[in-house]
């Protein structure tokens, strides 16, 4: 947990910049009855029967400093998509030394997934641009991505939607909208706020 607010200390650098990497299923739901349309002083209804359509997966990048995030809508959630979806974070800084890379210990977030995904020379290169810090276990919430994600859903995604296609189309617009009004993340939990909150925590030193 330290570490990763250590790193959320230090300021925007594009040579070394900080990126948090979320993923979250979405499900596909269709309407079984036509909803009722907004009047004067009336909202939509719908009906509270649905259809599962099936889920897909939400991959989602941010770098809270700059006012950057990437969204990647995948039908499935395998080691092979997660790599092609770094590959993608990759390519967005060309000109990083490395990109600290800040997410959940998820068994497809290894190293390993690149080499299932690429030739070995293809998978060492994209490792060696990229410095895994994960977040603890129940730390999920360290994670800055999780706070994009979730204004992704409260502003895009909290209806029924039941087209992966729709899907792409909704996110592609909320992501170039809010990538062109900068939206950072001001983050306030320091190490010092930890050692005092989360005291019960922390290893009891006795004399």
């Amino acid at each position: 947990m330290e570490r990763v607010l250590d790193v959320y200390k230090r300021p925007c650098d594009p040579l070394y910049p900080v990126v948090c990497m979320d993923e979250s299923p979405k499900q596909l739901i269709a309407e079984t009855r036509e909803a009722i349309p907004a009047s004067p002083g009336q909202p939509a209804r719908y009906d509270y029967e649905y259809r599962r359509c099936g889920p897909c997966n939400i991959f989602l990048a941010n770098e809270p400093l700059a006012g950057k995030r990437m969204v990647k809508i995948t039908e499935h959630r395998t080691r092979q998509d997660w790599a092609i979806f770094l590959q993608d974070i990759a390519g967005q800084y060309p000109e990083a030394e490395k990109i600290i890379l800040v997410m959940d210990n998820l068994n497809t977030h290894t190293p390993g997934s690149f080499y299932e995904t690429y030739s070995p020379e293809k998978a060492k290169a994209l490792w060696d641009r990229l410095e895994f810090l994960y977040t603890p276990k129940h730390g999920s919430w360290l994670n800055m991505a999780e706070i994009e994600l979730s204004v992704l859903t409260r502003q895009c995604l909290s209806r029924r939607i039941d087209d992966i296609e729709e899907v792409r189309k909704e996110v592609k617009a909320w992501e170039n909208a809010r990538n062109n009004k900068n939206a950072t993340v001001n983050w306030q939990f320091t190490t010092e706020d930890a050692r005092i909150k989360l005291a019960r925590l922390y290893p009891t030193l006795e004399d």
